[in-house]
C-alpha cells in the first residue's frame, strides 16, 4: 500500500482542500465539548495527530527523503512552528473575544497572502480575484457584524490578528516547500507544530495533563479526523494549488463553522450572516470561474 500525492491542480487538489476545509471549520463545535484550556487542546490535537500520521508512514513503509532536501525540510518547519502559534493564538482568541470576533480577525491572514502572492509566487492579481475577494471580505463582515460591533479589543484581538499572521507565514512556507510532497509534507508540518505547542505547554505548566473521561471522544475526533486526516488532505492540497485560490476559497472554513455552529451548537443565524454566507460562496466562486487561469508554483526536484 502507498500513499501518492496529488498531482497538478486539478479536481483532486480542490476536492481534498474543501473538505480539509470542512474539517477544519467543525472545530471549534468539536472543542466546545472539551473542558480544557485552548492550549491544552492545541496539544493535544497535534500529538494525536501526529502520531496518527506517523503511524500510517510508518505502516505504508513510506522513507523519508528530507535529508534530500534540507531547504524544503526548513520551509516545512518554519510552516509547522507557524501552525501551532497561530492555533494557539486563535484558540486564546476564541476564550477571549468569542467564535466571530476571533474569525474576524484569523481570515485577515488571506489578506496578507493575496498581497505578497505577486512577490513571493508570482500570480497576478487579476480583477475577478480581487473583485471576489472584496465580495468575499463584504460576506466575513456580515457573517461576524455583530461581534464587531460590540468593540471588544485588547488581548483577544491581538491573538486574534497574530493568528491570521501566523496563517500567512504557514500558508507561504508551505509552498515553497514544493520537493517534499505526499504525507510526509503535513507529517513534518505537524511533527514541528507539535514540538513548539509543547514546548509552550511545558514552560507554562509543566507536565501535568489532567483529562476528564467524558473529552476523550471529542479529544480524539479532533487529532485523528480534523487534524490528522484534515492536514493530510491540506498540506497535499495548498501546494498544487495558486496562493490566491487558497486566499479566497480558504473562506469557506468560517463559514462552514457559522453552519456547523447553528446545527449543532443551536446558533442562530440572523439574516445578515445569511446573506454574508451567499457573499462568501458566490464571491470565491467568482474568483475562480471568471479569471484567468494562472500558473502554478514549479515543482523542485
Amino acid at each position: 500500500m502507498s500513499i501518492r500525492p496529488l498531482r497538478g491542480a486539478g479536481k483532486p487538489a480542490y476536492l481534498s482542500y474543501f473538505i480539509a476545509l470542512l474539517l477544519f471549520g467543525s472545530n471549534g463545535t468539536v472543542a466546545s465539548a472539551i473542558a480544557l484550556s485552548s492550549y491544552e487542546i492545541v496539544l493535544l490535537r497535534c500529538l494525536i495527530g501526529c502520531v496518527f500520521l506517523w503511524g500510517v508512514f510508518l505502516l505504508t513503509r513510506q522513507k523519508l527523503t528530507l535529508g534530500r532536501h534540507k531547504v524544503d525540510a526548513l520551509f516545512l518547519a518554519a510552516s509547522g512552528a507557524a501552525m501551532g502559534l497561530g492555533w494557539m493564538f486563535l484558540y486564546e482568541a476564541y476564550r477571549q473575544i468569542g467564535v466571530s470576533m476571533a474569525s474576524l480577525a484569523y481570515y485577515c491572514g488571506p489578506v496578507i497572502i493575496m498581497a505578497v502572492s505577486p512577490l513571493f509566487f508570482h500570480e497576478p492579481l487579476t480583477r475577478p480575484k480581487i473583485t471576489g475577494f472584496l465580495v468575499v471580505l463584504a460576506g466575513v463582515c456580515l457573517v461576524n457584524g455583530q461581534a464587531a460591533q460590540e468593540g471588544r479589543m485588547g488581548w483577544g484581538l491581538f491573538c486574534g490578528f497574530l493568528s491570521a499572521l501566523m496563517f500567512a507565514v504557514l500558508v507561504i512556507f508551505s509552498k515553497k516547500a514544493t520537493a517534499i510532497t505526499g504525507l510526509e509534507n503535513p507529517m513534518l508540518q505537524l511533527t514541528a507544530s507539535l514540538i513548539t505547542v509543547a514546548v509552550f505547554v511545558v514552560c507554562k505548566k509543566g507536565f501535568a495533563l489532567e483529562i476528564a473521561r467524558e473529552d476523550w471522544p471529542p479529544i480524539l475526533f479532533l487529532g485523528l479526523v480534523n487534524t490528522g486526516i484534515g492536514c493530510f488532505l491540506y498540506f497535499t492540497s495548498i501546494s498544487r494549488l495558486p496562493a490566491q485560490t487558497v486566499a479566497i476559497c480558504g473562506y469557506l472554513e468560517p463559514l462552514s463553522a457559522v453552519i456547523f455552529s447553528a446545527l449543532f451548537l443551536h446558533e442562530v443565524l440572523s439574516p445578515a450572516q445569511v446573506l454574508g454566507a451567499f457573499l462568501i460562496l458566490g464571491g470565491a466562486a467568482a474568483g475562480e470561474l471568471f479569471s484567468h487561469k494562472p500558473a502554478v508554483v514549479p515543482r523542485r526536484s
